[in-house]
């Protein structure tokens, strides 16, 4: 049986990431599992600008770059040392992500098994106070000179790597390397144990960045799964690399059902704001249809922007919804056009009007509650019954008067005899559209499993 070799890169780079930045150096130093039995190093013309903020950290300027060979004139070199060889490499996937992508760009089809030191050190090494390379060196005693330059930090992580094959008592750097090892593919701040953690079950999950705070929340069909899922391929955006870069803890609350799971992920995501979730931020409604009293003591009816003064009588994605409503129930109930106002900001849509010869207060009032009533009596409320999370239980989803309430889980245990029982184990949740129209399909392909409320 061949012999295990490992290829130990460091890299010093013109940015954080490998789409939009170059390599500024390298080096490689061949570790044969006992001993370094070869070492390399270069700079590299980036054939772009050094920004300052690189310059200040690593102290590469651009006329040291300049008549240094550019990547393609050292790619044949780089991937001969490279081939047949574990690549090793402290923060792995950051090195691994620029070599892989300037050897394509190159012409070299390339991949390799990766090995982390950062991973392997909190394996093998645990309860050292910072993993960063500088703090190990300082906590083992390993030299480190030319700090945040390439040959310098790859000759300090071979000798930490051999260190932790020393002391690798329970054979953990050859469970890493194997393909299927789940944890060599996590982020390097997301600890292995709170990967391990999660059930093959329908939830939520909830990604914290190193302050505590939720930067991104996401449902599955089975949490383990999906979350890995984000930590594999190899794409190389700027956006995913920050991503995973921002990823130091992830919980998660398992769910009975993959619907239950899709309102709680969009009822989070609103309520949490996270920095990476794109998609369901835009179904926040913007418009609505609502009704408010003016100093005469008349009722109005206006179609307009959502603000905190008024409490909508339905809202919207759109405001030609919200006029087209408010337009069509007017007609319906008689409402006198001078109180109806349609406008997308404080000031629009104000017309003078003649209020000369204006129905009764009461009649007109009247009207106005006769239209709210309609709305509100002709939206539907029911609750969906479904299966809990384990057997001992059921699950529940609450509709009233046409809006999502909030939903929860009810023991199996427990006797229902009215359907406003079933209220008091629900949590309250907001109401959107988006939650709505997963609602409403879930209605018409279930119908078994939808019990009406009679008001």
């Amino acid at each position: 049986m061949k012999k295990k070799e490992y290829a130990i890169v460091d890299i010093e780079t013109t940015g954080g990431n490998a789409a939009g930045s170059r390599i500024t150096e390298i080096a490689i130093v061949v570790h044969d599992g006992t001993c370094v039995t070869q070492r390399w190093e270069t700079l590299v013309n980036p054939q772009r600008e050094i920004p300052l903020p690189i310059f200040a950290l690593t102290g590469i300027t651009n006329e040291m770059v300049q008549h240094a060979p550019v990547f393609d004139d050292i790619s044949q070199k780089v991937f001969d040392l490279l081939t047949d060889r574990i690549f090793v490499a402290h923060n792995v996937n950051f090195d691994y992500s620029f070599v892989r992508h300037q050897l394509e760009e190159a012409g070299f089809q390339w991949t390799a098994k990766k090995l982390c030191t950062v991973r392997a050190a909190r394996k093998i090494i645990p309860g050292l106070p910072s993993y960063s390379l500088g703090n190990l060196c300082r906590s083992l005693d390993i030299p480190l000179e030319n700090r945040h330059r390439a040959g310098g930090d790859a000759d300090a992580t071979a000798i930490l790597f051999s260190q932790l094959l020393k002391q690798d008592g329970r054979g953990e750097i050859d469970n890493m390397i194997k393909k299927t090892a789940h944890d060599q593919r996590l982020p390097p701040n997301l600890p292995a144990e709170d990967f391990n953690r999660l059930p093959e079950k329908p939830g939520v999950y909830y990604f914290y960045n190193k302050d505590k705070k939720v930067v991104y929340v996401g449902k599955a069909i089975n949490l383990k799964k999906r979350v890995a899922s984000h930590f594999s391929g190899h794409k190389i955006t700027p956006q995913r690399q920050h991503f995973l870069r921002d990823i130091h803890a992830v919980s998660f609350e398992i769910c009975s059902t993959e619907l239950m799971a899709l309102l709680l992920e969009c009822s989070e995501i609103k309520n949490l704001w996270p920095v990476y979730n794109k998609a369901l931020k835009r179904f926040e409604p913007k418009f609505g249809f609502y009704e408010y009293t003016a100093r005469n003591g008349y009722r109005y009816l206006a179609a307009g922007k959502v603000n905190r003064t008024h409490r909508c009588i339905e809202i919207f994605n759109n405001i030609q919804d919200a006029i087209g409503m408010l337009r069509g129930l007017s007609e319906q109930f008689n409402i006198d056009y001078r109180f109806c106002r349609y406008c997308t900001s404080d000031d629009a849509g104000k017309v003078k009007h003649d209020y000369a010869d204006l129905p009764s207060l009461d009649v007109h009032n009247g009207r106005v509650q006769q239209l709210i009533d309609h709305v509100r009596n002709h939206r539907p409320s029911f609750f969906i019954a479904d299966k809990g999370r384990s057997v001992d239980e059921y699950s529940c989803i609450w509709v009233e008067e046409g809006h999502f309430y909030g939903m929860g889980y009810i023991p199996a245990d427990v006797s229902i005899t009215v359907p406003e029982d079933v209220k008091h184990y629900v949590t309250r949740y907001k109401s959107n559209d988006y939650i709505m129209n997963l609602i409403s399909m879930y209605k018409a392909k279930y119908p078994s499993k939808v019990y009406k409320i009679c008001g």
